[in-house]
């Protein structure tokens, strides 16, 4: 079974919610491919993908990798406590550079200023994850940082559709939004803390080019850890 895009969503910059910027086709199909043979570097053991189980036993369906900080629920650490206890992989200073020039396309060098931690973005953690057919992230906040500057996130291989909430509750309103393969989307300021989730994937949707099965989001954060 696969997935069609959803003509109705503009394919267009747009800002969802202040703070929150969506770049459509950002990163072209050369950059996509580096960045798809990055995550097959990151993901390979030691600290490689893993299966997140949360704290009520339930696994999560897509499967990721830590850089910089290892993420579990709900912390962050320097190794990967729960699965093999191997330190993580180290946060790539090109994922960084990457990072700040998307910040610069979101909010514009003038804008940066405006935004909580924009200007002096210093990020430090990158998390990837798989989602293969069938997964899905359910509505959560980006809160265990000890920092409010921006999330940077990038899309890569199949079509999803993504949630962004509010910032009370996991109710409405909330915008739906189509990403596709080199889509940026960026959520910092008032968004900053937003729940947001991913509702599906459309399989199928991904350019064969990419070799490539399901769908991959790299999200890149600054800690305000030591």
């Amino acid at each position: 079974m696969t997935g069609d895009p959803l003509p109705f969503f503009p394919r267009e910059p747009a800002e969802p919610a202040p703070g929150a910027v969506h770049l459509p086709d950002w990163l072209d199909t050369a950059e996509q491919r580096e960045l798809v043979e990055a995550c097959r570097a990151w993901a390979r053991p030691p600290a490689g993908m893993h299966t997140v189980r949360m704290p009520t036993g339930g696994l999560m369906s897509v499967r990721t990798v830590s850089l910089g900080w290892h993420w579990y629920p709900y912390g962050y650490a320097r190794t990967v406590v729960d699965g093999d206890g191997e330190p993580v992989k180290p946060f790539p200073p090109e994922l960084g550079e990457l990072a700040r020039r998307a910040l610069t396309a979101a909010y514009g060098p003038d804008g940066l200023a405006e935004i909580a931690g924009a200007a002096g973005y210093e990020p430090d953690i990158g998390v990837v994850n798989h989602y293969p057919h069938g997964a899905k992230m359910g509505l959560h906040k980006d809160r265990d940082e000890r920092i409010d500057a921006p999330v940077v996130s990038l899309s890569l291989g199949d079509s999803c559709i993504f949630r962004l909430g509010n910032t009370e509750t996991r109710t409405r309103p909330w915008t739906d939004v189509e990403l596709r393969s080199g889509d940026l989307f960026v959520f910092g300021g008032p968004a900053r803390f937003a729940y947001h989730g991913v509702v599906r994937t459309l399989p199928g949707t991904a350019d064969p080019a990419l070799g490539l099965v399901g769908r991959l989001n790299i999200t890149v954060r600054q800690s305000g850890l030591d």
